[in-house]
């Protein structure tokens, strides 16, 4: 049972730890995305894995070690709302637990994570597409005037065009095309990925796969003409209010009432759309989200998805009741138009690895 487990994890990324508590690995599930590249573990989870703790059998104590000291005391009276977000937690902590329980048992699965940055990629195999000294911004891109006179650059690689001459690549006919990438459309809708170059900047667009890259204010043109060609899944991710993210300047926020103004209704299909946000503890926030933003959206709630941060070795990153700063976040599921779901239970997903926003590192098969 074990072997078929790991095979089929090698496969497709996904490990069944519980029938409702999964482990995922992002590298193996983006390279079934792929043709010619493929996602580099040892980039990937370069900054992830500390190979001298990664060895180390987990322990329960290890969790709270570190922040011991920086620990603040839980307040001896909690106010309304964090009554309630604590009820919340208290709900969801013996999945949690359950979950991260049947991790560390899983004593297979942990030796392969502890060589996942490694995983399919020998010492001297792998090229890197690209080294970059330093990241492109395209949020710093976005904001200035000149946005809508960027463009991206995509290569088109013909193999069937390909010539050769006893079994050696002479020449390989490559195709290009110029297209604005900001309030723009740009699409792949080839059977190869694509290589596309934007400032210096190399990226891989997989095969039938397209993105929009703009605003709030531009949203309105991503709207189908006809609903039968609306969206059947919106993940959303927005870059909600938070202290430590403005304290830090990690990215821009914007007030919740601005995702107000978002046209969920009008970008659903009409068979219906599973509609997916990704919501932090922060009991404000849920009860905004609950009670204005989904009322709003046209969205009824379904189900919720966990993710809990773990280390190479199955450790939390955190104290699970550190109040604050609980290891994990949750993804709310709803449905918007007909209903395609049929289930109203919990579900939890054990991550390893929070995925980089603006970059991705490929390597060439």
């Amino acid at each position: 049972m074990k072997n078929n487990q790991l095979q089929l994890f090698s496969e497709s990324g996904i490990y069944q730890l519980t029938s409702n508590a999964f482990f995922i690995d992002p590298v193996r599930i983006l390279n079934r995305s792929y043709t010619r590249f493929r996602v580099s573990p040892s980039t990937y989870y370069s900054r992830f894995f500390d190979s001298s703790n990664s060895t180390q059998v987990p322990k329960a104590s290890e969790d709270s070690r570190k922040r011991k000291r920086k620990q603040k005391k839980k307040p001896q009276s909690l106010n309304e709302r964090e009554q309630i977000a604590d009820r919340r937690h208290q709900e969801v902590k013996p999945l949690l637990l359950k979950a991260h329980e049947a991790l560390i048992e899983a004593t297979d699965l942990l030796k392969v994570l502890r060589n996942l940055r490694n995983d399919g990629c020998a010492v001297g195999e792998c090229k890197e597409l690209s080294e970059e000294s330093s990241e492109l911004s395209f949020m710093e891109l976005g904001s200035v005037w000149q946005a809508p006179l960027y463009e991206i650059v995509l290569n088109y690689y013909q193999d069937d065009k390909t010539f050769h001459n006893g079994g050696s690549v002479l020449a390989q006919s490559i195709e290009q095309s110029v297209t604005p990438v900001f309030n723009n459309l740009v699409a792949n809708e080839g059977s190869c990925d694509i290589e596309a170059e934007l400032f210096n900047h190399k990226y891989i667009i997989p095969i039938r796969s397209c993105f929009y890259m703009s605003d709030l204010r531009q949203i309105e043109n991503l709207i189908p003409a006809d609903s039968d060609c609306g969206f059947n899944l919106i993940v959303i991710d927005p870059p909600w209010e938070n202290g430590s993210a403005h304290q830090k300047l990690r990215y821009p926020t914007l007030p919740n009432r601005y995702y107000l103004s978002l046209p969920v209704k009008q970008l659903c299909h009409t068979s219906g759309s599973l509609v997916a946000l990704w919501v932090t503890n922060r009991e404000k926030l849920r009860g905004f989200v609950e009670n204005d933003l989904f009322p709003k959206w046209g969205v009824k709630y379904a189900a919720n998805f966990y993710w809990l941060k773990v280390k190479a070795n199955g450790m939390m990153t955190g104290e699970l009741d550190l109040f604050h700063h609980r290891p994990y976040e949750c993804l709310l599921l709803g449905y918007c138009e007909g209903k395609i779901i049929e289930y109203s239970s919990v579900f939890l997903v054990i991550i390893q690895g929070n995925p980089p926003l603006e970059r991705s590192h490929c390597d060439s098969q």
